[in-house]
Formats: structure tokens, sequence, C-alpha cells
């Protein structure tokens, strides 16, 4: 009996080994020293103020509600979507990373477009964005040539999107800034 028990924690150990172990890829991301003052105090001061950091008493539940993760608190997103704005949509799926708009076309115009941008990264950066643009010219209503667009378009839209995703990203920091007091808490009680 006894060795059947340990039989179950040996099998139940290496299992739980090999799974944990494979999760550690993108586990751990390590930061980049330049970045980062080498105090720590100060790093936790602003990993915090970046909102990177938790409070023990917010978790236990003596905070407020939790933090909720939505489609509008994503700067790129709703950059994503003030831009194009003026087309109409026909699918947007925020897990999936995506934004696929309906044709396109100023008045009676044998020419439409079509544009789908997904997101590759979360992040505010030139590579976050796959923006593509389809053109359509038809003839008559069954008679129609869909391709690829490329050129200033694209370029102009992932332009406007960047930038307006950062003007978003400093609105949104700059609203939600929360000064860390640890570091005056430890200073006060050093003096006593």
């Amino acid at each position: 009996m006894f060795i059947k028990k340990i039989n179950k924690a040996l099998i139940l150990s290496t299992i739980l080994i090999f799974s944990l172990n494979s999760c550690g890829k993108n586990f751990f991301k390590p930061g980049d020293a330049r970045k980062n003052p080498p105090d720590p105090k100060l790093r936790v001061q602003k990993n915090i103020e970046e909102g990177r950091g938790f409070r023990l008493m917010d978790s236990v539940g003596f905070g407020g509600s939790g933090t909720f993760e939505f489609a509008s608190s994503n700067p790129l997103w709703r950059a994503s979507l003030d831009t194009i704005d003026f087309m109409p949509l026909v699918s947007v799926n925020y897990g999936g990373g995506i934004i696929i708009t309906d044709w396109y076309s100023t008045g009676s115009s044998e020419e439409s477009i079509k544009i789908s941008i997904r997101f590759l990264t979360n992040e505010i950066r030139s590579d976050a964005l796959l923006v593509k643009v389809f053109n359509r010219k038809c003839k008559t209503q069954s008679n129609c040539i869909i391709s690829e667009k490329e050129g200033e378009l694209i370029t102009e839209l992932q332009h406007k999107i960047l930038k307006t995703a950062t003007i978003y990203e400093k609105q949104f920091k700059a609203n939600n800034f929360v000064p860390y007091r640890g570091l005056e808490n430890d200073r006060k009680t050093r003096k006593n």
C-alpha cells in the first residue's frame, strides 16, 4: 500500500514537472536594464505607476473591483475603429484581433474598397498591424474584378492608427496615474 502511494506521488510529480516546464517559453520576459533603475524600490515605484504591479489589498478585496480588459481600453483597437468609422463594418472580432469593413464607394462609382486590419500585438509599434486594402471594379453587377491594393493608402492608414493610438495611450496614462507611496513610508520609518 505504501509503495502504491509512492508510485502515485512520483507519477504526479513527474507530470507536474513536465507540465510546468513547458510553460517556460513566454512565462518570464527579462526587462531591459537600461530602461529600469538599479534601485529595487524605484523599480517597484515605476512598475506600479505604469500599471504593471499589483497591490495586495486590492487583490484581497479591500481596494474595490477587479481590473477587466475590454476592447475600449486597448488604444490600438480604439484608434483603428475611429480611423475607419466612416465605413460600414462586416466583422469586428476583438478576441480574434481582426476588423473587416464592407465594400465602400463614394457616390455611384464603379470602384469600391474593402479594408481588413489584423492585430498582431496589443503594443503600439509599427509592426503591430497588418492592413490590407482590396479594390473592386465592376462593369456590371456580376462582372467584378477584385484585387489587393498596394501603396500609399496602407501606409497612411497605419500611420493614422498608430498616431491616434499613441494619443489615446498618453491620455490614459495621464488620467490613471497613481503615485506609489511606498518610498515615502520607508523614509518615514527610517527617520524614526
